[in-house]
């Protein structure tokens, strides 16, 4: 009992410092990345997730820190129709060249208005208000390339286990779930993923 014991404390002396201060995940095998030759940091996250909404102001913030040799994208999770919807709408701003200029107005929409992106009526308003016309943006959320995009997305919510939002992925190789130190948890995790490089 003596040695598991004293095994234990060393185990603990010897795990990374940040590991009990934040829970993360080391991805078995490890994910492919679309950043070539940078590290991929992926939020994952859902338009309808209040802890999404609430994150973004810190996010944005912590993004301008980003190391030159790490590359940020957002994926929408997909767990159920209701997400892919919203996961459609995001790819539709991004192919209608737009996301920059609407993935927070879309968030403020919904968290203060209280817009139901689900209801097509609603929705198409607001894209009026915002300069879109609104059979365009549906043309292209039913488009194969937002398909496709969004299909992939699922796959990789899957893939990366992710199991809640807001969640970051490092490299393809690590999960951040939200909580007090997640940015601190990922920039270390992004200088671990440069040392395994």
């Amino acid at each position: 009992m003596k040695k598991l014991f004293a095994f234990l404390v060393v185990a603990l002396l010897l795990a990374p410092p940040f590991a009990a201060a934040q829970r993360y995940m080391e991805l078995k095998p490890p994910q492919p990345t679309a950043a070539g030759g940078k590290i991929e940091v992926v939020e994952f996250f859902w338009y309808g997730c209040i802890h999404c909404y609430n994150l973004e102001p810190a996010l944005e913030g912590w993004l301008k820190k980003l190391p030159p040799d790490a590359q940020f994208r957002r994926v929408p999770a997909v767990f159920n129709p209701r997400w892919e919807h919203d996961a459609r709408i995001f790819y539709a701003f991004e192919a209608l060249g737009v996301l920059d200029k609407l993935h927070r107005p879309f968030f403020d929409a919904i968290h203060q208005d209280r817009l139901r992106s689900d209801d097509p009526k609603a929705l198409a308003q607001w894209l009026q208000k915002q300069g879109i016309e609104a059979q365009k943006f549906t043309d292209v959320m039913k488009s194969f390339s937002v398909h496709s995009k969004t299909q992939r997305a699922k796959l990789m919510t899957a893939g990366y286990k992710i199991d809640g939002t807001p969640a970051i992925a490092v490299d393809g190789r690590y999960t951040v779930s939200a909580g007090e130190g997640m940015f601190e948890t990922v920039s270390q995790l992004i200088d671990q993923a440069r040392k395994q490089r």
